[in-house]
């Protein structure tokens, strides 16, 4: 057998994180289940991290740099604020699919460690996410595209419900979701609110 470089391997440890969570819960999620997931004894599992704790902060710094980084670029663009909407939208939603149960793992051990590092770098995902949406939407009231009476906190709040419903979606239909009619309802749905 192959043997697989760090990098791979912490990629597949934080995978199996994920998965465990995802289908099993986090009460789940121990040394004994992750080792049977990835087939690789639990020590290994600590010469490729220190902790359980330390698995957890690094998908957390991946959600900072795949997730948060991409947002940043879409809600910066030139492009018009309705177009900027629907792809912060759609890849919010695409990547939340692809990495399910990251919400899950992220809100559960935060509240449920009470862990005031975690909190603090979870709300600043948070406010990263709310702040990117309210730029586009700010951007398309300056425009005079969208209604200049509405709350842009509200909407940007709104907003960020989206992901807690396609959670909830993702675990009652047992992961089988279309992705882009998701996407392109809860658009529609913010546009209309956003209509002048």
């Amino acid at each position: 057998m192959k043997k697989q470089s760090t990098e791979i391997r912490q990629e597949q440890i934080k995978q199996a994180v994920l998965d465990i969570i995802y289908k099993d819960g986090l009460k789940n999620l121990s040394t004994r289940n992750l080792s049977k997931q990835i087939g690789m004894s639990e020590g290994a599992i600590f010469r490729h991290f220190t902790s359980k704790q330390d698995i957890i902060l690094s998908i957390i710094k991946d959600v900072r740099q795949d997730f948060i980084g991409p947002l940043e670029i879409i809600a910066n663009s030139d492009e018009m604020p309705e177009a900027r909407l629907k792809s912060l939208l759609c890849f919010t939603i695409q990547y939340l699919m692809e990495n399910k149960g990251i919400t899950m793992l992220m809100f559960s051990e935060a509240s449920h460690n009470n862990d005031a590092d975690l909190k603090q770098t979870l709300l600043q995902i948070f406010n990263s996410q709310k702040s990117l949406v309210s730029k586009i939407i700010q951007d398309g009231i300056t425009q005079g595209i969208w209604n200049n009476n509405i709350s842009v906190e509200n909407i940007a709040m709104l907003y960020m419900g989206i992901p807690v419903s396609l959670n909830i979606e993702l675990i009652l239909n047992g992961g089988n979701l279309q992705a882009e009619n998701f996407c392109q309802n809860m658009l529609q749905l913010l546009l209309k609110i956003l209509e002048k």
